[in-house]
């Protein structure tokens, strides 16, 4: 779990953590983050997944109105430093509403997962330890169908993709900064095969 997260945290681009030079303060390290406490009718129950009877998940339930416990979110420590590097909350009626990992593990949300009814509905990317959301994919019957992207860093889309059967139709591109596409680019068709 643990080598498929960093893997899939490589295939799409994580910066890398950088040191200081020698001779340099070193910058301020990542904030601790530990598991959340117990919110009010909550209970939680550790479990120690890594096998070296230190916990590093944490599963948080509540009664449901038949008096069984439905989990209303689980917390991870993926990588065994003692920080929550994945959150998930849980509808009211125990399917999963949200999913959040820190993939560079420096305390601060890289990419969240939005499902609506159990399934994926939207992703959002925030590299960097501002947290401002980079890139939004949306998402029908949980495939991808058109991403959002602002590619400067002003906090406005500027390129939007649309997407088709796994494959980017159209791009659009805002070059003034008014908010809506300037030029669109079509995916050229293929060529029949010979």
């Amino acid at each position: 779990m643990r080598a498929s997260l960093l893997l899939a945290c490589l295939s799409i681009g994580c910066a890398s953590i950088s040191r200081p030079a020698p001779g340099t303060a070193p910058l301020a390290g990542p904030r601790p983050v530990p598991p959340s406490s117990p919110e009010p009718g909550e209970t939680v129950a550790p479990l120690d997944l890594g096998g070296d009877g230190k916990p590093d998940a944490w599963t948080f339930s509540r009664p449901g109105p038949d008096g069984k416990a439905v989990v209303t979110r689980k917390e991870k420590d993926l990588n065994g430093d003692g920080r929550v590097d994945s959150w998930e909350r849980h509808a009211p009626d125990g399917t999963l509403a949200e999913l959040v990992y820190d993939m560079d593990f420096d305390g601060t949300p890289d990419a969240t997962l939005h499902f609506e009814k159990d399934r994926l509905a939207r992703k959002e990317y925030a590299f960097g330890r501002d947290g401002v959301v980079t890139v939004r994919g949306f998402y029908e019957n949980g495939v991808l169908v058109r991403t959002e992207r602002d590619t400067d860093g002003d906090g406005k889309v500027d390129t939007w993709e649309r997407w088709e059967s796994g494959r980017v139709e159209r791009i659009g591109t805002d070059s003034d900064g008014d908010g809506l596409a300037d030029r669109w680019e079509e995916r050229a068709p293929e060529s029949p095969q010979k």
